[in-house]
């Protein structure tokens, strides 16, 4: 079996389950590793087909060719970034890259599934959402994805430091194969001496764009009688908590990813995505998808305990458990009815169920088939649901890879039935009655007034759904990816991800706009969340910060200076916000030649003017600068920034007499 990873494995058009026949070589590997290893094609089988030169690339700065990168070990990963199955494996493709930093390159190729993934700008969004550090391509038109016979997402290709195919694999759990296969490549080569070690470097997509002060909001819950919204913050790896006019309440989680239990401040999530609030017991239960575990935080006394989950991905199906004893798999979406959990599992297309009294965790409908199979709860099958709720007689989820929003009965002897969705690849946008109406990968549903309300992702739309006569119509949104508030037809929405209704409001969370945006039932407008209280967003050390010192160039003034001038230069279309707090704290390493009249100054415009008096001599101004700032036309999206200046500063005669430094705001 050479190299055990050979591009015949290859099933048509899926996303492929690392469970599935194709991944039996990955558990081969690990029997027949002594006598695989000899049989490793390192020459490779053919020369490897170079990009296509009209291809779209990201996370480069430049075009990228195969040619260039003589020398290096080369792993292309096909992925579209709607595939379960294909952010599983980035966390492998990770642990790759760190350690290969030197010999390996990888290389994203993005051949897409849904129209909306064809966009270069929906990628890179996708790109900055999973923190992807390495090259992607627009493989759209799956040039790539031809040249080299890739059937399935994701699919990994091998490419040796001479530019041949040495072989390729589907499916999940790839690092342990990979990192044996690499190693024994590097060895091979670096016997001829044909690895190239140079470092390259390359133009991230996350170092060109101001860090919001939300990242990727995933769903949203509301509580009337508290009047609170609870949100995952889910690329700040946290929950926030904040009232419905918009006050920041709560922070839940230190910020970085990691799965530890604790207080607020210390607590560590990885994406969450789902909530759910208990509000009799004022404890908020949230699907902590990347670390495959559910959550419970307990507000009154403000901790958070793991109840479910590992905190490693399950690699097998259907094995069922109790506790921090049993494996989970990408936990979306959650839902509690009598004490019972439900839970939205979309890495094996399952719905389980949480036991809040014994913990036991259990398949509750979903046969880990991937598809469109309406039948008995068990034996159905489903495809990456995502979001779920509930009328009291029945659930009703997002099923997103086959585009649907169906329902699962209540009674364990009940069916899985479809409203919407017809099949892995019957995707659009199109009103109507089933079967001829269409979604894109939705995401969200909430169940309000008789209707099923659906946050219909890859069109930028919410939906609504009459659940008896199964009739979709449109309800707000253009189609088109903006940030427009006003009448619901004209609004606009990006990639939508979770909603909910309080006090005859809808609330979304737009994810890819970092924006929890409103729509008021009774005056049929949709606007945008404005908040107060921001500073507690930034109090966490995942705030994005950049502080490390900056040193500037040496300022001569002269000994009559009685004002420093601090300019800021914000990024084009934006402006300080006035909700929010900036600063800056200034500091003289010398007082005696340069001495401060105050150390803390408010940032409202700017230009802050700082008094000083000088004596002759040599010194060194340190600046902490804290500044928040937001968009002209959305006063709702807002950044923020944190820098530490370093000023020397020459104080003569004859110079300068007023002390101007201007400090630009960059992307990060």
């Amino acid at each position: 079996m050479r190299l055990s990873i050979s591009l015949a494995v290859l099933t048509l058009g899926l996303c492929q389950s690392g469970f599935s026949q194709t991944n039996a070589p990955a558990t081969a590997a690990k029997t027949n590793r002594v006598n695989r290893i000899a049989d490793i094609p390192f020459e490779g089988h053919r020369a490897a087909p170079e990009f296509p030169e009209s291809l779209e690339w990201l996370n480069t700065g430049r075009s990228l060719t195969l040619s260039e990168l003589r020398g290096k070990i080369v792993l292309l990963d096909f992925w579209t970034y709607c595939c379960i199955n294909c952010m599983h494996i980035i966390p492998d493709l990770k642990r790759l890259e760190t350690k290969y930093a030197k010999e390996l390159v990888v290389i994203g190729v993005h051949s897409a599934k849904f129209e909306n993934e064809k966009q270069t700008d929906n990628i890179r969004e996708a790109i900055k959402r999973y923190e992807i550090e390495h090259p992607v391509v627009n493989d759209k038109d799956f040039l790539v994805w031809r040249s080299y016979g890739a059937r399935a997402w994701p699919t990994l290709i091998l490419i040796n430091p001479q530019g041949r195919v040495i072989g390729g694999h589907s499916g999940e759990g790839i690092y342990d194969l990979f990192d044996e296969v690499i190693r024994e490549t590097v060895k091979h080569f670096d016997a001829k001496a044909q690895i190239d070690r140079k470092p390259i470097s390359f133009q991230l997509e996350k170092d060109k764009q101001p860090q919001s002060l939300l990242s990727y909001p995933g769903k949203i819950v509301a509580n009337e009688k508290s009047k609170r919204l609870f949100f995952t913050d889910s690329n700040h790896n946290r929950v926030v908590v904040a009232s419905q006019s918009g006050e920041i309440l709560d922070v839940i989680g230190e910020g970085n990813i990691g799965l530890k239990d604790g207080s607020f401040e210390t607590a560590l999530f990885y994406r969450p995505q789902g909530l759910f609030f208990d509000s009799t017991n004022d404890v908020v239960y949230v699907a902590d998808t990347e670390n495959h575990a559910i959550r419970k935080i307990d507000l009154k006394a403000r901790t958070v305990t793991t109840l479910a989950g590992t905190g490693k991905q399950a690699r097998q199906h259907n094995k069922e458990g109790k506790g921090v004893e049993v494996d989970l798999n990408s936990p979306w979406d959650l839902l509690s009815i009598s004490n019972k959990l439900y839970i939205a599992m979309a890495g094996p297309h399952q719905i389980w169920t949480l036991d809040m009294k014994t913990l036991e965790a259990k398949v509750y409908a979903g046969s880990a088939k991937e598809n469109i199979t309406d039948a008995a709860l068990k034996d159905s099958a489903l495809a990456q649901p995502s979001g779920i709720t509930t009328d009291g007689k029945k659930l009703y989820f997002a099923d997103s890879e086959v585009s649907a929003v169906r329902t699962a009965d209540l009674d364990p002897k009940g069916r899985v039935e479809t409203l919407i969705g017809e099949g892995l690849f019957e995707f659009g946008d199109v009103d109507g009655k089933h079967p001829h109406a269409r979604l894109q990968h939705p995401l969200g549903v909430a169940y309000y007034d008789g209707l099923v309300y659906v946050a219909d992702t890859y069109n930028h739309k919410i939906k609504k759904l009459d659940p008896k006569t199964k009739e979709l119509t449109s309800f707000i949104g253009t189609g088109k990816r903006g940030t427009a508030d006003g009448p619901a037809s004209s609004a606009s929405l990006n990639e939508p991800s979770g909603l909910c209704f309080a006090d005859a409001k809808m609330y979304i969370a737009d994810a890819n706009n970092h924006l929890i945006r409103i729509y008021d039932m009774k005056s049929g407008l949709v606007s945008t969340m404005e908040w107060k209280g921001l500073e507690k967003l930034t109090q966490k050390s995942s705030a994005p910060s950049g502080t490390a010192e900056i040193e500037w160039s040496s300022q001569r003034v002269s000994s009559a200076a009685r004002v420093l001038d601090l300019k800021l230069a914000l990024p084009p279309g934006t402006k300080i916000n006035p909700n929010a707090a900036s600063q800056v704290i200034v500091k003289s390493q010398d007082a005696e030649i340069l001495r401060l009249v105050q150390a803390e100054h408010k940032v409202e415009n700017e230009t802050i003017s700082i008094p000083i008096s000088a004596r002759p001599g040599k010194t060194k101004l340190n600046l902490e600068l804290t500044v928040y700032y937001c968009d002209k036309g959305n006063a709702g999206l807002c950044y923020f920034k944190d820098a530490a200046l370093v000023v020397p500063i020459e104080v003569a005669a004859g110079v300068e007499d007023r002390l101007t430094l201007t400090y630009a705001i960059g992307t990060r």
